[in-house]
């Protein structure tokens, strides 16, 4: 039987706690051991992550080409080291407020570039990168974290610089220019750390900020430039105004002109009636005066005829047809004979 002694704080005696079995003590140095051996002789790669064998003894030491995946991995200690790089999409974000992204993202202070005029442009730039070849970036920079502060910041730092730098002050506020320019900075910094075993996939410009003298100098410009685009659209606001001032005035005119062309047209169609009719009339009154005369003349021709104071009697019979008898004396010297024209017309 085997004692365990366990001396307690503040230096009292040690006095036996407890007991256990020889077999007992074996056991739990042997699961002590198996757990130092298994922290010492194993590294683990994580999911997101592979590794490179780096070997420090013998004739093959140095960085192994080959790759290690995600998993539990033996490793002699003193012999070889694992070293782990992460295989997901990373971002470097270059900006002053700290403020990224994700967790994860490095952060670099924001990239202050002179344009060609002079003025200083302050940018917030997000670049999204990866790790294509763990080999190649740790053969190039070095192992741990030295990607990121041996490479891509200095790099991305010089390119966002070179690139971003060619567009003068103005050029930032149009969007195609600046995107373009980004995809040209992209596609520079790829080509300088593809080497690297590094990949660049997308160059973001998030903000940009120009100096009080530039922001100064441009809101002036700005004021100046939508002056004149109001003057110029007042003169054509004018002369369009004038130009439909003469067409309502040539309008007016014309239809002036028709209304006057149709007045005379209608007095001129009231005079040839007018004339029609006169025409009409007096043809009429012709017809009727010759229709007279002819009448006169079979009258009077009717008239001279023999027998022509018979017809007259007679008519004059009809004339008496209905009229109140009255006896007159026909004889002697105041005698009348009503069917004498001649005695009555001398009587007249």
């Amino acid at each position: 039987m085997s004692q365990v002694k366990v001396t307690l704080p503040g230096g009292g005696s040690g006095r036996s706690l407890f007991k256990l079995a020889g077999g007992g003590v074996a056991l739990l140095a042997g699961l002590l051991g198996a757990v130092v051996l298994y922290a010492m002789f194993t590294t683990e790669v994580k999911a997101d992550s592979f590794a490179v064998r780096q070997v420090f003894l013998g004739p093959n030491k140095g960085i192994q080409e080959e790759l290690f995946g995600p998993g539990l991995h033996f490793v002699m200690p003193g012999y070889e080291r694992l070293h782990a790089f992460p295989r997901n999409l990373k971002l470097l974000e270059f900006n002053d407020n700290g403020v990224t992204a994700s967790g994860d993202a490095l952060n670099a202070p924001s990239i202050r570039i002179q344009t060609s005029e002079g003025y200083q442009v302050t940018v917030d730039v997000t670049i999204a990168y990866r790790i294509l070849d763990p080999y190649k970036v740790i053969k190039s920079v070095g192992p741990g974290n030295l990607y990121e502060t041996s490479l891509m910041i200095p790099r991305s730092d010089k390119v966002l610089r070179q690139k971003l730098g060619e567009l003068n002050a103005e050029e930032f506020y149009q969007g195609s220019l600046r995107r373009a320019k980004a995809e040209e900075a992209r596609s520079l910094l790829a080509a300088d750390i593809k080497e690297s075993g590094i990949q660049v996939w997308n160059v973001m410009v998030r903000h940009y900020t120009y100096d009080s003298r530039y922001q100064e100098a441009i809101e002036q410009r700005k004021i100046q430039d939508q002056t004149v685009f109001k003057n110029r659209a007042e003169a054509v606001a004018a002369s369009r105004e004038a130009e439909k001032n003469r067409v309502l005035a040539e309008g007016s005119a014309l239809i002036e002109v028709e209304k006057e062309r149709g007045r005379a047209e209608v007095k001129k169609i009231r005079a040839d009636a007018d004339l029609y009719y006169r025409e009409k009339v007096a043809e009429g009154d012709l017809l009727v005066a010759l229709a007279e005369a002819e009448g006169t003349r079979l009258e009077n021709q009717a008239l001279q005829a023999a027998g022509a104071g018979n017809m007259v009697g007679l008519k004059m019979a009809d004339v008496l047809e209905n009229a109140a008898v009255i006896v007159v004396p026909t004889d002697g010297q105041s005698g009348v004979n009503p069917l004498d024209l001649d005695q009555l017309i001398r009587g007249w």
